[in-house]
């Protein structure tokens, strides 16, 4: 003999197609405690959220609290949770688990939003800092030639040394070339040949004495030849 199945109650439909649309329900203050027992516990966050803050003749915190509690514990951890617990034990106080569901995500926007701006301003420090680095034109007109600056004539004279030792480095070097030896041997030479005193060749005497008969000859044979004639 088949067993027969025991058809559902209307209560139970109820509840199941309650259960089904929680997304449309709202106030539930006609709804008995112990019926919402069945119903509240398919809810999400936000399903919960809208109920509660729909229904605002009834106390629903009996029913929801260890809903908020079991909420807090999935998005905080179980760590978070223990800790809350404690503390209230230490102080001997009791808190709503909605409220502290409530304070913990104000806490944690808060923090996010610190966050974001401390990002922020490392963000602008950064590009300060890289701005301030690049090439700027600087429209300010230079000082005239003839008020020179106290930084343009520490670096004249510092180019002017620099230049000085280089030519004296030069110098130096070219005393002790090949080059140099050799033009003041020349240099000595010459030196010498002009220190020697003038003296006259006996050539040129002899050659004045010649030129004196030379001249004495010829004024005698034009004197005969005038006689003759």
């Amino acid at each position: 003999m088949a067993m027969s199945r025991e058809a559902p109650s209307l209560v139970k439909l109820c509840v199941g197609t309650v259960i089904a649309n929680l997304r449309y329900v709202g106030d539930v203050s006609g709804v008995d405690l112990h019926l919402l027992k069945d119903i509240l516990p398919h809810c999400t966050v936000d399903q919960l959220i809208c109920i509660e803050n729909s229904t605002q003749e009834v106390d629903l915190s009996p029913v929801t609290n260890d809903l908020w509690k079991r909420f807090y514990r999935q998005q905080f951890g179980e760590e978070n949770m223990m800790l809350v617990v404690k503390r209230m034990k230490q102080k001997q106080v009791v808190f709503k688990w909605k409220k502290l569901y409530e304070a913990k995500i104000k806490e944690r926007e808060v923090f996010r939003s610190k966050s974001v701006e401390r990002l922020k301003q490392r963000y602008e420090e950064e590009l300060a800092k890289k701005q301030s680095k690049q090439i700027r034109i600087c429209a300010k007109i230079p000082p005239s030639g003839n008020k020179r600056s106290f930084s343009s004539v520490s670096s004249s004279s510092k180019v002017s040394h620099i230049k000085g030792n280089l030519m004296k480095k030069a110098k130096l070097e070219y005393l002790k070339s090949r080059e140099a030896c050799i033009h003041a041997s020349m240099r000595k030479n010459f030196e010498h040949i002009k220190s020697l005193p003038f003296q006259s060749l006996p050539n040129s005497s002899k050659s004045i004495n010649c030129l004196g008969k030379n001249s004495a000859s010829t004024s005698k044979l034009s004197k005969s030849f005038t006689t003759r004639g």
